[in-house]
């Protein structure tokens, strides 16, 4: 059975109607595309939205499509093992920027040139991933019912005061990369000096780890707890269901980039080509604009308050070295 994220989706995909052809795409890649037969994607991205994504694919070009969902690392493993082993499956690689760049390090993708670069900024296009076609925003979710309007955090730094001790969920830093990598790059927004001193002062208020990002989020829509760390999209995301959420504004917030690309060995390269082209196109940025993500396509905002004003500072990238050393670091930091 579809979720509800799914069939608000699906009607989404029904209401844009269906073309012979993609938009900007030539009609030979499209029969090329048509006679591989089908596509397959691994990817971070959540299954509801691209399970749609594929619906909306699957109607415009009778292409089957098919998607395996995991976290980052692990699309990473399993696309680099069948690479290694020379039995590649994916055609195409949909993750964050950090496992995208490791991958390209090792050759596992090709340049392909969408006709849809154009729509997106230039100061967004990788010369080698392609457009970053989403930014995956970190901040400070809270639950108004939780907590007395007076008691709202203002800023991140606020969940620093001894008054929020207690009062804080988040990923656990040594063992969930994106927050490791979130810590590792608080410095852009708020200087070396205060970054350390802030990462200390939270740990002295003693915030309760998570696996991830979603039940962070969670916690707080719930009201087990009235403050989180996570994603900003969830506080639209748990609004619609009715949660009494909101998050803090900041002129800027870090948050990692997303990428879609073609794989150097790529069992149906024209399929895998029309694909990205489909989804880096408008009808597939407006659906997962409406789901709170923050694309990048020229004109597509998500409907969240206030999020044309967000500034993004994308993170750092990591080498496993510093993974391993950040995790080490926040250990000492956040269990001491």
């Amino acid at each position: 059975m579809l979720s509800k994220t799914a069939l608000f989706l699906s009607l989404i995909v029904n209401l844009c109607g269906a073309t012979s052809a993609l938009y900007g795409q030539s009609a030979a890649l499209l029969e090329a595309a048509k006679k591989e037969g089908k596509v397959t994607v691994y990817g971070s991205l959540e299954s509801d939205t691209m399970d749609v994504i594929m619906q909306g694919f699957r109607k415009k070009t009778g292409i089957e499509a098919k998607y395996w969902r995991a976290s980052a690392t692990k699309v990473m493993d399993r696309a680099m093992s069948e690479f290694r082993a020379g039995k590649p499956l994916a055609d195409g690689i949909v993750a964050a920027d950090n496992v995208m760049r490791l991958m390209q390090q090792q050759g596992f993708f090709q340049k392909y040139e969408s006709p849809t670069n154009s729509d997106f900024p230039k100061d967004v296009i990788d010369p080698n991933l392609g457009p970053r076609y989403r930014n995956v925003v970190v901040g400070v979710v809270y639950n108004k019912s939780a907590l007395k309007p007076a008691e709202f955090p203002k800023s991140l730094e606020d969940l620093a005061k001894p008054q929020y001790k207690g009062k804080i969920v988040m990923p656990d830093p040594t063992q969930h990369t994106t927050t490791t990598q979130w810590l590792a790059s608080l410095y852009k927004i708020m200087g070396k000096e205060k970054s350390e001193k802030f990462m200390r002062d939270l740990a002295a208020n003693k915030p309760v780890w998570v696996e991830s990002l979603l039940p962070s989020a969670e916690r707080v829509a719930s009201g087990e707890f009235p403050i989180a760390i996570t994603y900003v999209k969830y506080a639209y995301i748990h609004g619609q269901k009715g949660a009494p959420v909101d998050y803090v504004r900041e002129p800027k917030l870090i948050g990692d980039a997303s990428y879609i690309t073609l794989a150097s060995k790529a069992p149906h390269v024209k399929a895998g080509n029309a694909f990205i082209d489909y989804f880096l196109d408008d009808e597939s940025m407006k659906m997962m604009s409406k789901l709170g993500e923050f694309v990048n396509r020229k004109g597509v905002l998500p409907p969240l308050p206030g999020a044309d004003k967000i500034g993004f500072v994308e993170m750092d990238d990591l080498s496993t070295k510093d993974f391993a050393e950040k995790k080490k670091e926040y250990t000492q930091i956040f269990l001491r």
